[in-house]
């Protein structure tokens, strides 16, 4: 990994001001370069990372490689989201309880620890007018630095490549709950199939694909660039996925 400092101007100043902050972290593009940036502008800045059952463990094992090549400690908070119903039951703004309690727990844990001030890794091209779990973020006052310096994805992801992070060119990826239609049932079961299912898929080789719940089906979705290797690989992935779904169609639209 590098040792290039590339961070924004607008966060420096953000860390000038805010020295101490709990950073509520993913192991994804944007919360691996805020974590980087605070670290560069020598902020005390901790990472805590929520593990449920609907979160994939190659983004915990992310989170973990990241944290480990800056050299910071990563705190982990284990949350059975499941038990929620607000969450299980999956309305259409699961989002908004799922963000609340991740955040309240992290800020427990991060005023044990002394931090004040709690961080995510919203930017500027995120929807706040799509996204429940934001107006949870505002009622618990989580700023969002990246938001605020107005950074898009894109700029995130150049600086990110600048700084040598490996996360830079990472597809976007929501949780394993946005799989299951709203108003359908999260069990640990569906999530454990779903995630087995597009760790069989990364391993022939595809990137940002999803496996959406159909009924008792999969419907995999894979990038248009893709859409032709998925065809001449037919039965591979229907062997892969065989020990997770019995019937697998692929989504023709894409991703």
């Amino acid at each position: 990994m590098t040792t290039t400092v590339a961070v924004d101007a607008g966060l420096a100043e953000f860390f000038d001001r805010n020295r101490h902050v709990a950073l509520g972290f993913s192991g994804g593009v944007d919360s691996s370069y805020l974590l980087y940036a605070g670290l560069a502008c020598g902020a005390d800045i901790k990472p805590y990372y929520v593990k449920t059952a609907l979160t994939s463990q190659f983004e915990f094992n992310d989170a973990v490689r990241l944290t480990d090549e800056l050299n910071v400690e990563l705190i982990v908070l284990e949350r059975d989201a499941l038990a929620v119903r607000s969450i299980a039951s999956n309305p259409s703004n699961r989002c908004y309880f799922c963000k609340l309690g991740t955040f309240q727990l992290i800020a427990t844990r991060a005023s044990e620890d002394g931090f004040t001030v709690m961080v995510d890794g919203t930017n500027a091209s995120d929807d706040a007018s799509d996204r429940p779990g934001m107006k949870a973020l505002a009622q618990l006052e989580v700023r969002s630095p990246l938001r605020e310096a107005g950074l898009t994805k894109q700029r995130i992801r150049d600086l990110s490549h600048e700084a040598g992070l490996f996360t830079w060119d990472k597809p976007a990826y929501a949780c394993l709950a946005s799989r299951v239609p709203t108003g359908i049932e999260i069990t640990f079961d569906n999530l454990r199939r779903v995630e087995g299912a597009e760790a069989a898929l990364r391993g022939l080789g595809f990137s940002d694909v999803r496996v959406r719940l159909d009924g008792d089906y999969a419907r995999v979705q894979v990038p248009v660039d893709q859409m032709s290797q998925a065809i001449t690989l037919r039965q591979e992935i229907t062997e892969a996925l065989k020990p997770h779904f019995s019937v697998v169609l692929l989504d023709l639209a894409g991703r």
